[in-house]
């Protein structure tokens, strides 16, 4: 297929959109296979196929990097008690939080887990999003993250989005091991992990690396089992507070440390040297009412890639949609439409490993965004607003 008379932001380097105003792409199969002028595809690349997209915007399609979205039941009370004055470690010490989600996820079945995630996940294709990263962490007991991890990777073979997983068995203290993080990590979050890597259900492993979850200590020795199993590792790090988790993310070449709202200059530093990606998750912000912003000038002046996702989850960020995510991204953090452009594309593959898609680019996969905008920014800009007219997959419409 050869998509013709569309301006084209190929985001083929970090320092501009790279646009080409009037261009062509050619596809082969899943693969983008040329791309430049409209007046300069070779002969080689036209086809039967053309499609005339009027003019119309080309991105990259974005990738939402980190996500819980698969859970049972909702929080909305809780965010009720929130305006009502509470904090969200009072909320959670008070048996809240994570910890109610859990119980709402361990008694539902994994037909009920897909038919309501799937609501969410339609909501994220409908905005352009063709690679979802999806966390388990809402069982904290065997049986209910390899369920969750299960229902996952159904995901992908009902809908057309690819799926990338991370265990996440180290996300909060269960009920029944309250008081005792260490006996929960040896006794079933590391033999859980072990379990789901098994049944070829993890694709990453991630931790809660905070005051109201897990040291660094008991992270660590998570970590050391996902090294040994040769998986990558993501952490949510410096989200409430700063006990060290980006330094540990850094440490173990994380393939990205996310939150970050505590995160010194050092951290940055850290995270720089490593290669690791810092992911901003401004949905989290908003929602929580905080007033800690990550330290974006810090990332820029240490040139740490920023990723951008809606963090969608019950309790902390109950959002949806990624445009939005850019839009609170700029407006609450003064990140620029460029920045939050990359951070849902290039940024975000990087922080899945993903080597193949994220920009335009001959050889890239063919997942695309078609905009009914004429300029980038517009994506960052507008509120509440879908201008999305299709998405290819696959180099599929």
């Amino acid at each position: 297929m050869l998509l013709t008379n569309a301006k084209i932001v190929t985001l083929r380097d970090n320092q501009d959109y790279g646009l080409i105003e009037e261009g062509a792409i050619a596809l082969d199969g899943e693969k983008i296979s040329w791309v430049g002028n409209a007046a300069d595809v070779p002969p080689a690349y036209h086809c039967d196929t053309t499609l005339d997209l009027g003019g119309r915007l080309v991105t990259p399609a974005l990738i939402d990097c980190h996500t819980h979205i698969v859970f049972g039941g909702n929080r909305a009370t809780e965010f009720e008690l929130r305006l009502n004055g509470a904090s969200y470690e009072e909320v959670a010490r008070a048996g809240g939080g994570i910890v109610s989600t859990v119980t709402a996820t361990r008694i539902a079945t994994e037909q009920e887990l897909l038919a309501d995630a799937l609501t969410r996940v339609d909501a994220l294709i409908a905005e352009g999003v063709t690679l979802i990263e999806v966390k388990s962490g809402y069982g904290l007991d065997r049986e209910t993250e390899l369920k969750m991890l299960r229902v996952a990777r159904q995901i992908a073979q009902v809908r057309p989005v690819d799926l990338r997983t991370s265990f996440l068995g180290a996300h909060a203290v269960p009920p029944e091991y309250k008081d005792k993080p260490d006996a929960y990590i040896d006794d079933i979050c590391i033999p859980t992990l072990r379990a789901a890597h098994a049944e070829g259900l993890v694709d990453a492993v991630d931790g809660f690396c905070e005051g109201i979850a897990f040291d660094t200590a008991q992270i660590a020795r998570v970590f050391d089992v996902a090294v040994e199993l040769d998986l990558p590792i993501k952490l949510h790090a410096e989200q409430l507070s700063n006990i060290g988790g980006t330094q540990l993310a850094a440490h173990y070449g994380a393939l990205s440390a996310d939150h970050v709202e505590y995160a010194t200059d050092a951290d940055a530093q850290a995270l720089a040297k490593s290669g690791t990606v810092a992911v901003v998750l401004p949905g989290a912000f908003y929602t929580l009412r905080e007033t800690q912003s990550p330290p974006i000038q810090a990332f820029r002046d240490h040139g740490v890639p920023m990723a951008l996702a809606t963090d969608c989850n019950p309790g902390s960020s109950p959002l949806t949609s990624p445009l939005l995510t850019m839009n609170m991204a700029c407006t609450l953090f003064r990140m620029t439409p460029l920045e939050a452009l990359l951070g849902m594309t290039v940024h975000a593959a990087r922080a899945l490993g993903v080597t193949d898609r994220g920009r335009i680019i001959a050889g890239a996969r063919a997942d695309l965004c078609i905009w009914d905008a004429t300029h980038p920014a517009e994506l960052a800009y507008r509120i509440g607003f879908n201008p999305l007219h299709n998405r290819i997959f696959k180099g599929s419409l």
